[in-house]
């Protein structure tokens, strides 16, 4: 599948301190010590509908994380997968009408024009679930020949599902209590009633197939891939065991980071499937969540057909802390947009006074935990004052607007 465009970054002199990110599974913000390839995985759109700016913040946060290790020198081998064969594409599909390929190829189109639109860095491997299913059979045969997966009891419909027990440090990257994971995964997709499973967290990996579903050859019978299984296939096959970073939505922590990480290592028989857990917080819209099922979703696409600038919207979304659950407004925009245009009037004068401390307090704080509040701060500071009183450095301001572009994505000339 292919990625997106890629983005000719401005080089900034220096180098800021190395990058610190929280972890969920040990609660604490702590070194990410890539080698000199630094290595991520982050879970991508299912792609039924138009990228909305949950989406979009997802991706702006890890974004950053690409930045800032393209600002250090490290080489960056991002994986993402699309997941284009999945229950919520088939229901939208037959809701309106149409091919769920045809639908799952458009709005598959759209993330990628919304994700140029917004200056993302794509990734190298840009994989969909359709053509990885390959290697999800072969993964999932390991994992049934291991004793880890096993298939139902159920001469119609034999589903393989994995273990909930098969590692022993099962439930460590979420933290959860039992309570807390069987809440979760009959809330995000799970299946805990499903006659013949052993246990009612055991996941799906391969589900045979349906009257009217697609489905693909296996040693199991035809079916296709279930959701935790894929991003597992798709890791190991690029950037193998032991990645830098995993990353999505909190929404993302279980079951599917549990699982694709038990699936993971259930297979190799490491502990540990990433070296990091990253989760970005929730956006909300005038004090409610941000869903399908409220109805209240903003689209990127949709913002853009007003003519709102993609820089501004990427500014509103980085105005607020990455694992922070926040609200989207008229007012998050409209400051955005001031914001934008203060900078673009900075980045325009002939001098100012120098952005050197300026520039190394930016990296200082993305590298603490991606502090964007703070980064923008000191940016505003240093424009206000090059706006209001000026200064005698001509190469000030372009050296400001290149820091803002290589480490937040945003143009200002």
């Amino acid at each position: 599948m292919l990625s997106w465009s890629d983005i000719a970054l401005p080089s900034v002199p220096g180098q800021g301190p190395p990058l610190r990110l929280y972890d969920t599974a040990d609660r604490a913000v702590r070194p990410v010590t890539p080698g000199r390839t630094a290595t991520m995985y982050v879970c991508g759109i299912t792609p039924y509908d138009a990228t909305h700016l949950g989406h979009a913040a997802t991706y702006l946060a890890f974004d950053l994380v690409h930045r800032v290790w393209r600002d250090a020198g490290h080489d960056v081998h991002y994986v993402q997968n699309v997941t284009d064969v999945d229950d919520p594409l088939f229901e939208r599909a037959a809701r309106d009408g149409e091919d769920w390929i045809v639908l799952g190829m458009r709005e598959t189109a759209l993330f990628r024009e919304d994700m140029e639109a917004l200056r993302v860095l794509p990734p190298r491997d840009y994989i969909g679930a359709v053509e990885s299913v390959g290697e999800v059979v072969e993964l999932v045969e390991k994992l049934v020949a291991s004793g880890a997966a096993y298939i139902v009891d159920d001469a119609e419909y034999p589903d393989v599902y994995f273990r909930a027990d098969a590692t022993e440090q099962f439930g460590y990257e979420s933290g959860y209590d039992r309570a807390t994971m069987e809440h979760f995964f009959a809330e995000r997709g799970g299946d805990p009633d499903r006659p013949g499973k052993r246990d009612p967290l055991d996941a799906l990996l391969w589900r045979a197939q349906r009257p009217g579903e697609p489905a693909w050859p296996s040693p199991f019978g035809d079916g296709r891939p279930g959701w935790h299984i894929e991003c597992a296939a798709i890791a190991l096959n690029r950037i193998g065991s032991g990645f830098d970073v995993q990353g999505g939505g909190s929404d993302l922590i279980f079951p599917h980071h549990e699982f694709s990480a038990a699936h993971a290592e259930a297979v190799t028989g490491e502990r540990r499937f990433a070296r990091h857990y990253v989760h970005t917080g929730m956006i909300g819209l005038d004090g409610e969540k941000m869903s399908k099922s409220r109805g209240n979703l903003v689209f990127v696409s949709k913002l853009r057909g007003q003519g709102v600038d993609p820089a501004a919207l990427r500014l509103g979304l980085l105005a607020g802390h990455y694992r922070a659950d926040r609200a989207w407004t008229d007012q998050v925009l409209a400051d955005a947009q001031a914001r934008l245009a203060r900078w673009r009037d900075a980045a325009a004068l002939g001098s100012a006074q120098s952005a050197d401390d300026t520039i190394a307090r930016l990296r200082q704080h993305l590298a603490d935990d991606l502090d964007t509040p703070k980064a923008l701060a000191a940016l505003d500071s240093w424009a206000t004052f090059a706006v209001e009183r000026g200064g005698d450095d001509p190469s000030a301001p372009a050296a400001f607007a290149d820091a803002v572009d290589a480490l937040l994505g945003i143009p200002l000339r």
